[in-house]
């Protein structure tokens, strides 16, 4: 049998950071069981779709690198890969199901609905279809369709006995059929549900393996009633925990619900765009590497079963297995992300990280005036986030203020008055540099600090401060020197030690 796998969004907003999860579940399963990749659009909600998200869809899984066999704009036999241009497929199944009673006709109207939905809550139910056009006469039914009537199919869930599903992660799932509502399987502008859409499409595209999130738990088992009715095998089913995030308690507004002695409460969350989370292209426009995200996300739920941390696509193509699925919810951390990423911007080459943090350096400096390789160089290794890099060089492009408290530092046995008479003997030092490089200055200030007698650093953090202003800085003063060339290093200086004569 050949494994084939499918991944069907609704065009409905961003590809966020679960639905990512199961995509990379889905391909990766199919990869290793040298299977397809199914990509279908489910769209038959066509009042939530937003207009670009399908082309959206395609480029976010393009650019985590997983390339479907089959799809919308790839093509494949079993075509077409969007449900709205399957239309005229599902009514003749759901007729079928009429046809076998297990499925009818309802045409109660919105008005009747509502009521007994009130009428429900009021008693403190939960709401349920009572099957009250079940039982409707053929005549009848025909003359109301002769007529033009709405209406919708339902499926007909027995009232008694049980449904169940078999689950990898789960197991046995079984519910009891009276606890199940009649679902609506073809809406009254002739389009099916999901419910009913994808029962169809997975049995026509020969779907082996489902996998989605646990809120589909609910409703599997009366997918199953539908497969029986049908009289097809069910797919092997995978239902992913949520991915679950640590956040404070807030109230509608943001504004944070503390606890009886005033602390923020702390509780874990799904992940979603409504609390501010960022979905998968939120991340890459804050500078996270797609290699670092995608390794990352795997393995938020499933385990290699060893101490290895570090995967490449292809290498997850070939360790991932439904065994190392752990059905636990699983938690999204910031932190131990962000943790990833600077690792594998570190295991970039010199020239791969320029590449990609050039237009980062771009937003911090003018490409034109500096030494954008030299920057990329120093910060090469100070990078978690490509975001952070405008931040960590600004300085060069515009002195920030600061307080000439800066200079005092205890290790260096420095403070205001110290800086400044260091400062202002190593001012004429540097005004004698000609040849402005970071080996001359490197070698010229060395020396004179060796023929004064002090500390290399004893001169060196002052020096730093002086034409930085800032304690920590990618480099030191010998490259910040350099960067910002002769004129703009000596004007730095010079106003720094105005500032502590003042």
């Amino acid at each position: 049998m050949e494994v084939r796998t499918r991944f069907a969004p609704s065009p409905t907003g961003y590809l966020h950071l679960g639905g990512l999860r199961t995509a990379l579940y889905t391909y990766l399963y199919a990869r290793r069981m040298g299977g397809k990749f199914i990509l279908r659009i489910e769209d038959t909600d066509q009042e939530r779709e937003v207009p670009g998200a399908v082309e959206k869809i395609y480029e976010s899984l393009r650019r985590a690198g997983l390339h479907w066999d089959e799809g919308p704009d790839v093509g494949g036999p079993c075509g077409p890969y969007i449900q709205t241009q399957r239309r005229d497929l599902y009514l003749p199944y759901a007729k079928e199901l009429v046809e076998k009673g297990a499925a009818y006709y309802c045409f109660c109207t919105k008005e009747r609905l509502d009521e007994e939905r009130r009428k429900a809550e009021a008693e403190g139910k939960t709401f349920k279809y009572d099957k009250h056009c079940l039982h409707m006469p053929k005549e009848e039914i025909e003359r109301r369709l002769a007529a033009g009537e709405p209406y919708v199919i339902r499926q007909n869930v027995p009232l008694e006995g049980k449904a169940g599903f078999d689950d990898v992660l789960y197991g046995h799932v079984e519910v009891d059929c009276s606890t199940l509502d009649d679902t609506i399987l073809i809406k009254a502008d002739g389009l099916p549900t999901y419910n009913f859409a994808n029962v169809i499409d997975d049995h026509l595209m020969g779907i082996t393996h489902v996998t989605r999130g646990t809120e589909y738990l609910s409703s599997a088992p009366k997918y199953n009633l539908l497969y029986e009715a049908f009289g097809w095998t069910p797919p092997i089913y995978v239902h992913l925990p949520p991915v679950m995030r640590e956040d404070v308690r807030k109230e509608k507004d943001g504004t944070l619900i503390p606890d009886e002695d005033g602390n923020p409460v702390m509780i874990t969350r799904k992940l979603s765009k409504r609390y501010g989370d960022p979905g998968f292209e939120d991340l890459l426009d804050q500078g996270y590497l797609t290699e670092a995200i995608i390794n990352f996300m795997v393995l938020i739920g499933w385990s290699p079963r060893s101490e290895r941390e570090f995967f490449t696509l292809k290498e997850l193509e070939e360790a991932f297995d439904l065994e190392g699925i752990n059905k636990s919810p699983a938690l999204f951390d910031m932190d131990k992300l962000t943790w990833f990423n600077a690792e594998y911007i570190r295991r970039l080459s010199e020239e791969e990280f320029y590449e990609k943090a050039l237009p980062w350096i771009s937003q911090g400096v003018d490409a034109e005036k500096f030494d954008t390789r030299r920057i990329a160089q120093l910060l090469h290794d100070r990078t978690e986030v490509l975001n952070r890099i405008p931040g960590m060089i600004s300085f060069l492009a515009d002195m920030p203020a600061f307080e000439t408290s800066l200079y005092t530092h205890k290790k260096m046995k420095t403070d205001p008055a110290v800086a400044l008479e260091i400062l202002k003997e190593v001012r004429p030092v540097l005004e004698g540099v000609s040849d402005w490089s970071e080996t001359t200055l490197h070698d010229t200030v060395i020396e004179w600090i060796a023929a004064s007698g002090r500390k290399n650093g004893q001169v060196l953090w002052p020096l730093r401060i002086a034409v930085s202003g800032l304690a920590n800085t990618p480099g030191g003063a010998f490259e910040i020197l350099y960067l910002l060339g002769r004129e703009e290093s000596l004007r730095r200086l010079d106003a720094s030690v105005a500032q502590l004569e003042a």
